[in-house]
């Protein structure tokens, strides 16, 4: 089939002057807001941003995931800065420890990354009260409005919140290029104005003040970038209402921004704040794309990396200008003080959420953990960051051709960004839960405004189920002009003087690559066929890999590269395999590519950090990892060969020492919703085994994670009578990071698990397909995997 899509005339320069926001006076990078991008330095600018919660997650251990986040294409850290996790006792604010605000903001700005504080007040995120201390609420006054009795103890919140940051603002060089208000307030722009005055009045500045704005959203009218999101799928929706429509057509190429169903568990569909803000005065920029997602006791959703790359995929190929992930980084609610701090029936909220666990499926998990989806994020990434300015100002086109329909699974899903002179072909052919057909016998035609048609590939492909991706157009390399190629762009790199376009051939299509025959002097390859054609240089038929290198030669006496990656190598969710590519890390510096490493350039160390192996690959073969020196300067260490052979793994002996009782019987909150268990349920109908944990695993520096095989619905796991961590069951393993733990504890007491069966009469709980039985509490086995590698000495 041909697919055609004629493109626009390009379009007029974006409106600029008509908002009021404006960066620090002096700054060297300026960031300003069009009506269709921002700009930074007065180049168009792509942020990649990503959610992790510094006060879920230990001190101690913030510098490595923060690299790991850099190291995976993000650029600008987000963070709530959750008040009751700060204040949980009226007058008693900490910002000690875990809670160190300042210090997570210097971290991020240590390495270059961007901050985003998103400071409420009331910031959802699945906590107590949305954030609010028990004691806000206990006050004679209504939060969320301009209450004076509200907005007094919110101002010294704020001004709390102000004395952290001082310094850290862009006037003095600090990381700070946004601060978020409220959260997901969709009809009162009065308040969210008076909340930004507020803000600003103690002592918080940025270029960027920015709102949630989904749901029909009111904003005061150009005070508030708005922000939007995307979720593949949902745990606040009803147990058995099937797939929403709301998560379903993120899937589909489109222009509409808002999506209406998140936080419609607080705020039904059918409640909207009016007709939502002007999108010809914004960019298309969001917060909130799915990088996972959390679940209820009543809804436990499962979530593939195929499902996150491709929503994160579509929404640039929609117009996107922000890619912005929540979560991006699991972690764990901290014990509170006079109460449990998360989401909960027992609180007035519609959902039951773990006590403890947050890893929300999220890219790095819960204790620090690579998912699948962080490395095909990753490679989402190389690509914005080398031509993210260049797609950022790019219009998105749809074909005339649209699906009829969210239940049109038969139309093939593509669209193109362009300009004038180049663009980028975006597809999406998978969709969680319904599988898309493959479509054979494609092609794709483009009439390009100056008159030129190109049809591409020259023999059609069949484009697989459950493939998403974008090939370039017309996209220079150095002197050289590709016309197309049937492989997707990933960075480029700088080999010894030769710039190369890396691309990474996608599984189930031949890669081909068109060269415009006037910017050649002559190419070579490793493999395949060399056909001139009508003014264009067609290379077919090469076999993909590390060695695939196309050389080129340009009239001006350029030399230029298209190294394509082996597609039958990576991280495909359809073979689970991994990337020659997943050796490719960022930085803001740029990658220099060097055979099997691709080392980072920093002018701080060379290089300042690197991440390889992969991190599924084994010690064995060999590698490095980071690490960090006393002055916070990252350099490279290499395992020596007597340091790879120790043990990365093992069985762990776990024994039951009570069977479970009785399972609790369904409880349900006043929308009848199923309730999670309560604290007595374990207690008498949990069963309980012991996990004896060895002294070798507790001595251990790099790291351990437990991983717990189990039947049933939910579970528990304690040091003592103190509970560590917690899981529904949604079909997945149970891991437990095992130096989060008290290692005297561990030693004295070992570790127990309590695991309750699901009672037979309780059908208000959606679980995955596929989940073993869950009406029985059992562990079938344990094992123990090293989280990080062995220490290594400098090479």
């Amino acid at each position: 089939m041909r697919n055609h899509l004629r493109l626009p005339a390009p379009a007029g320069p974006p409106l600029t002057g008509h908002l009021p926001f404006s960066d620090a006076p002096g700054a060297t990078d300026p960031i300003e807001v069009t009506s269709r991008y921002l700009t930074r330095g007065g180049r168009p600018w792509f942020p990649v941003s990503g959610e992790f919660h510094f006060t879920r997650y230990p001190a101690g251990q913030w510098e490595e995931e923060l690299l790991k986040m850099k190291a995976g294409g993000i650029t600008v850290v987000a963070a709530y800065v959750i008040w009751i996790h700060h204040e949980e006792t009226e007058g008693r604010i900490r910002f000690d420890g875990d809670r160190d605000l300042r210090h997570f903001a210097e971290l991020c700005a240590r390495h270059g990354l961007d901050f985003i504080p998103r400071i409420g007040p009331w910031c959802h995120a699945e906590v107590r009260n949305g954030g609010l201390p028990d004691w806000v609420l206990g006050l004679d006054c209504t939060p969320r409005t301009d209450d004076p009795a509200y907005l007094e103890p919110v101002q010294r919140w704020f001004a709390a919140i102000g004395e952290q940051l001082r310094g850290l603002d862009r006037a003095h060089g600090g990381p700070v290029v946004a601060v978020q208000i409220e959260n997901e307030l969709y009809d009162q722009p009065g308040h969210l104005l008076t909340l930004k005055r507020l803000a600003q009045r103690s002592g918080l500045s940025a270029p960027l003040w920015t709102a949630t704005a989904w749901g029909g959203v009111q904003l005061p009218t150009d005070e508030l970038l708005p922000l939007y999101g995307g979720y593949p799928e949902t745990f606040w929706t009803e147990a058995h209402g099937g797939w929403p429509d709301t998560c379903r057509k993120h899937f589909f190429f489109t222009h509409q921004r808002d999506d209406e169903g998140i936080g419609a568990d607080l705020r039904p569909t059918t409640v909207r704040g009016g007709e939502g803000v002007p999108t010809d005065r914004f960019p298309w920029a969001t917060c909130e794309l799915g990088g996972g997602m959390a679940h209820s006791y009543h809804r436990r959703p499962r979530v593939d990396a195929a499902d996150v790359a491709a929503l994160g995929l579509t929404k640039i190929g929609c117009g996107s200008t922000w890619q912005g992930y929540y979560m991006f980084h699991g972690g764990t609610n901290p014990a509170g003080e006079l109460s449990t701090l998360q989401e909960s029936h027992a609180t007035g909220y519609p959902n039951d959420l773990p006590v403890l666990t947050y890893d929300f499926q999220a890219p790095l998990g819960e204790y620090g953990q690579y998912r699948p989806s962080y490395h095909e994020l990753r490679l989402q990434h190389l690509l914005l960051a080398d031509f993210g300015h260049r797609i950022a100002p790019m219009t998105s086109v749809l074909p005339q051709e649209q699906p009829s329909g969210q239940e049109d699974r038969s139309t093939l899903r593509w669209a193109v960004r362009c300009d004038a002179d180049a663009g980028f072909l975006f597809v999406n052919n998978h969709q969680p839960h319904e599988p898309l057909p493959s479509h054979p016998d494609t092609t794709f035609g483009i009439d390009w405004p100056d008159g030129t048609e190109v049809s591409l590939p020259s023999t059609p492909v069949t484009i697989p189920s459950g493939a998403s991706f974008c090939w370039p157009l017309r996209m220079r390399v150095a002197g050289a002009l590709v016309e197309w190629a049937t492989a997707r762009p990933v960075c480029g790199v700088d080999n010894d003087g030769q710039t190369v376009l890396v691309l990474a051939a996608i599984d189930g299509i031949d890669p081909e690559l068109a060269l415009d025959a006037s910017t050649v002097s002559s190419v070579s390859a490793p493999s395949g066929d060399i056909i001139h054609v009508d003014g264009r240089i067609l290379i077919t038929g090469l076999t993909a890999g590390t060695d695939a290198l196309v050389e080129i030669e340009t009239p001006d006496g350029g030399r230029v590269g298209l190294l394509v990656l082996d597609a039958t190598t990576a991280p495909s969710v359809y073979r689970g395999r991994a990337w020659d590519a997943e050796r490719l890390v960022l930085c803001q510096e740029g990658v220099v590519f060097d055979h099997d490493e691709v080392r980072v350039h920093s002018t701080a160390a060379e290089p300042s950090f690197a991440v390889f192996p992969a991190p599924r690959q084994p010690l064995s073969a060999g590698g490095a990892q980071v690490r960090t020196s006393h002055d916070g300067v990252f350099t490279r260490y290499r395992l020596a060969a007597d340091e790879s052979a120790g043990e990365t793994s093992g069985p762990l002996a776990v024994r039951l020492t009570r069977p479970a009782g009785p399972a609790p019987a369904p409880t349900a909150n006043a929308m009848g919703r199923s309730s999670a268990p309560v604290d007595k349920d374990f207690e008498t109908s949990a069963a309980e085994y012991r996990v004896d944990v060895p002294d070798v695993l507790l001595a251990r520096p790099d790291g351990v994670l437990l991983r717990i095989d189990w039947t049933g619905d939910v579970a528990r796991a304690y040091t003592g009578e103190t509970l560590v961590a917690d899981q529904f069951q949604a079909g997945q393993p149970w891991e437990i990071g095992l130096d989060r733990l008290d290692a005297s504890a561990v030693r004295a007491q070992g570790i127990t698990l309590r695991l309750l069966p699901m009672h037979a009469g309780q059908h208000g709980v959606h679980l995955p397909s596929g989940t073993a039985s869950h009406q029985e509490a059992r562990v079938s086995g344990a094992t123990w995997t090293a989280r990080r590698v062995w220490p290594v000495r400098r090479s």
